[in-house]
């Protein structure tokens, strides 16, 4: 059975920790303000809905037809969380010419089907963490609706760092971006532990 606490630490590191999501929440929360920010960030939610779905879907699919796949999935979902937690500690913020100007809903659901941070993050929770042990139609949709909501509460966060901690973030940056990456690494351990 998998932990609990590697599935949660996963999951909240990865969804929380910076990446095109809560980074364009942020800057066009900055540049914009949080209320002209919410389409964008609702727009994020959705596709984001619709990513995990298709992930959990896939997931099942290859998980039925090919049961040795698992080990496979756990080796790449490993591999991801070990590059993500290396980029995490080199990451730096968006400047302003990098973020992006338009804050429709619409935007905000196309980007995820670029993001390949949410597709990666997707396919590998799915697949380590969910599918080996719930397979049904409602559970996957339990879950995707759930990481989606969590996933929409960190870019609201960001949103309203990007107009509140603007200042504190810049300072504390690479301190939070350790912490960060070391959950992470903590995570991908107890993949096999």
């Amino acid at each position: 059975m998998v932990s609990i606490a590697a599935f949660l630490s996963y999951s909240f590191v990865t969804i929380f920790t910076p990446g095109p999501n809560n980074l364009i929440a942020m800057s066009t929360a900055n540049m914009y303000g949080f209320k002209k920010a919410l389409r964008l960030i609702a727009g994020i939610a959705a596709g984001f809905f619709v990513i995990m779905l298709l992930s959990s879907f896939l997931s099942l699919f290859l998980f039925n037809l090919v049961p040795r796949v698992k080990l496979f999935m756990e080796i790449a979902g490993t591999a991801y969380m070990l590059y993500l937690a290396v980029k995490i500690i080199q990451s730096k913020p968006l400047t302003k010419e990098e973020a992006v100007n338009d804050k429709s809903f619409i935007l905000g659901f196309m980007l995820q089907f670029l993001n390949a941070k949410g597709i990666t993050f997707c396919i590998t929770v799915t697949s380590i963490f969910i599918i080996p042990y719930y397979k049904s139609i409602a559970s996957l949709v339990f879950f995707s609706a759930s990481l989606s909501f969590v996933a929409f509460l960190a870019t609201l966060c960001w949103a309203l760092f990007g107009v509140f901690f603007k200042t504190f973030l810049q300072k504390y940056r690479l301190q939070f971006n350790i912490v960060m990456a070391l959950l992470l690494l903590y995570s991908a351990i107890s993949v096999f532990v």
